[in-house]
């Protein structure tokens, strides 16, 4: 079969550029707004995304004067997503920093159950001091103590997603038997973080375990991609750049045994889509001139480890940033934010607005003919496998992709035109893995 992209939409409130809120038709109360959610998942479901996706943070991130803060907690939103959708993955952003691995891994299986095998987890590790400090702790892990804690963390959620073998269910009304427990195991877990007993108090669910995605660019963030994850959101400005990642990575995945098209690479895209390109970029230096920069220069010295007065608008960035070694949180989104400002020569001013739009991710503004072209170059030159859209505005962004750029990706056979499948792993063309219980069965039996 042709090779075809894999597309999901990431969602927030109402747009990834921060002053999209205080456009006239915005909803500044969208971001606790389910209808609204609602609403952009039946769009893209009707488009044919894969998935749709949520970040998080168990904190409160940046100055509430800046832009909608707060959000729902996403597994909880998934739920009343998958009541309104039938075909669209749904995938939620949690921490395994600040969670156990016993409540992670029932909830992704509950949303699992709920949606009928739509659900995926995006692992993150949570950077900053400020999540900590919600935990009873004065601050953050070091890096490398996250990702160590992250992989045995996933290796204990899929021991609890398989502790119950496929067919442990009999529900036999005749015998009286609803279930056999021979077919469910304790897990018996004793590691450096964690002690389970188990088993999960819930059945295999329909996809066996819920797709993992990752999105960290660091080495260990890598490494830790390599060893787990289906799908992967990332960030790069380059097509050089997009594609060395993409090397890199398919042969990391290599090197501990996985199939590397068994892992999806989905790069972060902001179109802002006209119907001529002066429209596209009119509209991109409406929503520019719409943000306060006192706001987001506080923001980027907060990435930088900075003090605001420390970066002066007009000027570039100083010459003795910290290097990445010496960043404990983020330390991927650090290098592009500062490789982009040094590359092309951009005052603290000009990099803001480069910023306001995807803090980091590729920004694209034109036709939509042009966008079709941008996301195809990257793609047939091994760069991506799909794409992590990213409208600016919601939720006519949203539309604007739907209506006008997948339809030329259809005619050019790069995306589906119907789904083919009714689970997540379906569309991203992954197979359910089997429960490893059920493979210890067959090789005693």
């Amino acid at each position: 079969m042709t090779r075809q992209l894999h597309l999901n939409a990431f969602l927030m409130s109402t747009g990834h550029h921060e002053a999209s809120w205080r456009l006239p038709e915005s909803n500044p109360l969208a971001n606790t707004d389910v209808t609204h959610y609602q609403n952009l998942a039946r769009i893209a479901e009707r488009g044919k995304f894969d998935s749709i996706f949520f970040a998080d943070s168990p904190v409160l991130f940046g100055n509430v004067g800046r832009r909608p803060a707060g959000s729902l907690e996403p597994t909880v939103l998934l739920t009343a997503i998958a009541a309104v959708t039938s075909k669209l993955g749904v995938i939620a952003t949690a921490s395994t920093t600040y969670n156990d691995p016993f409540n992670l891994a029932r909830r992704f299986a509950s949303v699992d159950h709920v949606s009928g095998g739509r659900a995926g987890w995006n692992v993150v590790t949570t950077a900053g001091p400020e999540a900590a400090k919600n935990f009873n702790l004065a601050d953050q892990p070091a890096h490398a103590e996250r990702y160590d804690r992250a992989a045995e963390f996933l290796e204990v959620a899929f021991k609890l997603w398989d502790s119950w073998e496929d067919d442990a269910t009999l529900a036999d009304k005749e015998s009286g038997v609803w279930g056999d427990n021979d077919k469910v195991h304790p897990i018996d877990h004793v590691g450096r973080h964690f002690q389970v007993r188990g088993p999960l108090n819930l059945p295999r669910s329909p996809q066996g375990h819920p797709l993992i995605v990752q999105a960290g660019s660091s080495e260990d963030g890598k490494g830790l991609a390599a060893r787990y994850a289906e799908a992967v959101f990332t960030a790069q400005q380059t097509l050089a750049d997009a594609q060395e990642f993409y090397a890199d990575l398919k042969a990391r995945t290599a090197a501990v045994g996985r199939d590397p098209d068994g892992i999806k690479i989905l790069p972060g895209i902001v179109p802002v889509i006209g119907g001529t390109v002066e429209e596209a970029l009119r509209s991109e230096r409406e929503l520019d001139e719409l943000i306060r920069p006192e706001y987001a220069r506080d923001q980027l010295a907060k990435t930088l480890k900075l003090k605001a007065e420390d970066l002066p608008l007009d000027q570039q960035l100083p010459a003795d940033l910290p290097d990445e070694d010496e960043i404990e949180g983020a330390k991927s989104r650090y290098t592009l934010i500062v490789t982009l400002a040094r590359r092309e020569k951009l005052t603290v001013r000009e990099l803001i607005g480069r910023l306001g739009g995807g803090r980091g991710h590729r920004t694209f503004s034109g036709t939509p003919e042009q966008v079709a072209d941008a996301i195809q170059e990257w793609f047939d030159a091994g760069a991506a496998d799909g794409f992590n859209i990213m409208p600016a505005v919601l939720p006519s962004g949203l539309e604007a992709f739907t209506d006008h750029v997948v339809p030329i990706l259809q005619h050019r056979g790069l995306f589906r035109t119907e789904y083919t499948g009714t689970t997540l792993r379906d569309h991203y063309n992954l197979p359910r893995p089997p429960a490893r219980t059920n493979l210890l069965h067959q090789a005693t039996a």
